[in-house]
């Protein structure tokens, strides 16, 4: 049983239904349906044409539903606009799903739960496990954010920036559960960079293959968090690098400058470093200033003053670093490793500790405590 390929045809058949008419809640529902045959009835009797087999399973299951419905002219109209069983039309409209599951009237949880269920394929339970909540809890979700999108007119035109935004939190959550949503992530940022021509697009694709040829090397045997200037680069994807290099440096050449592109370009500099000695901080500082141009985000600002650090001292870092809001996610952590870089390691160990309290997960809170810990035996030890 092919689980790529059925995953794979999952949007392009979603969409056919609604180009026929259904409406999206029904013909997510009647797809889904057709997928569970295909998983009990291809690998015994696998179809020649598997997208036209899901089509017109999934229409017939849409009108077993509409025949149940009371709007009986409606019904019986749609019925005989059933067409003939042969190929599948070739058009994709997977675009216009993208821009569907990321509509601005989602929150973005509902957002990403539809995105990984229509357009991902991904079933309910595998979703509600990558989160770590009740299959209950999913579903109710994403029913309620089919209800929300069900109106809205499939011929609408989408914006881009909101779909990356979505895909962005998909890989943030990396892996849980038995779905690694970071490849998934991929995989459909490779999907939506094959149906629109998007300089930003290719630059979130890159971002993601630069920061995922790193997974290997960022934690070590016992679970731990392996910092980066640490990680034994001899462990990273260096396939992965390549190719999230040369998909971005085709998105540059196009002079139209994104945030994600700026991202990446950070990210493919962190890689092109032999040795976390080697890597070039001051332009790292220059894409940091193009990105805080281009987004005015105080955590870019945040990142940038490590960069200052690594580029031109501990002390211009921390004169970075108070121009800043203290309460901003990280900001503790931050000043604790720029105070030990500056020799004050009684205010590191005391900040260290102090972040370790704000962490956002266990792996993170134990990587702070064992900073703290590290400084305070230097301590005693008198070194």
């Amino acid at each position: 049983m092919d689980e790529a390929l059925i995953r794979s045809l999952t949007p392009g058949v979603l969409t056919v239904l609604v180009r026929r008419g259904a409406d999206f809640a029904a013909a997510e529902d009647a797809v889904q349906d057709a997928l569970v045959e295909a998983v009990r009835g291809w690998p015994d009797d696998p179809p020649r044409d598997p997208k036209g087999w899901l089509v017109t399973v999934a229409w017939r299951r849409f009108l077993d539903a509409t025949r149940a419905d009371t709007a009986r002219r409606r019904r019986e109209d749609r019925v005989e606009e059933e067409p003939a069983p042969g190929p599948a039309p070739g058009l994709d409209d997977t675009l216009q799903l993208y821009f569907l599951c990321a509509h601005p009237s989602l929150t973005p949880s509902s957002a990403v739960a539809l995105t990984l269920r229509a357009v991902g394929g991904l079933t309910t339970r595998q979703i509600a496990r990558a989160y770590l909540v009740p299959e209950a809890t999913m579903a109710q979700r994403i029913s309620r954010a089919k209800r929300t999108v069900s109106g809205v007119r499939f011929d609408r035109p989408g914006d881009v920036a909101t779909v990356l935004r979505v895909l962005y939190l998909v890989f943030n959550e990396g892996y849980s559960g038995d779905v690694d949503l970071a490849a998934e992530a991929i995989r459909l940022t490779r999907q939506l960079a094959a149906s629109v021509d998007h300089p930003e697009v290719a630059g979130l694709l890159a971002l993601m293959l630069l920061h995922h040829a790193r997974r290997a090397a960022r934690t070590a045997p016992d679970g731990s968090l392996v910092p980066l200037a640490e990680q034994d680069r001899g462990r990273w994807d260096t396939a992965s690098i390549a190719q999230g290099v040369r998909i971005l440096q085709a998105a540059l050449a196009r002079d139209r400058l994104g945030e994600f592109q700026a991202q990446a370009a950070i990210a493919a500099l962190h890689a092109d470093a032999p040795t976390a000695g080697e890597t070039d901080w001051v332009q790292i500082v220059e894409w940091y200033d193009e990105l805080a141009r281009l987004t005015d985000n105080p955590v870019v600002r945040l990142n940038r003053a490590v960069a200052v650090s690594e580029a031109d001292g501990p002390r211009a870092g921390l004169a970075e670093l108070a121009t800043l809001d203290d309460t901003l996610p990280r900001h503790t952590a931050v000043a604790a490793y720029l105070h030990e870089r500056d020799g004050d390691l009684d205010t590191a160990a005391r900040l260290y500790a102090e972040a370790a309290h704000k962490a956002p997960d266990l792996a993170e809170r134990d990587h702070l405590v064992r900073q703290a810990a590290r400084l305070n035996s230097r301590h005693r030890h008198g070194r």
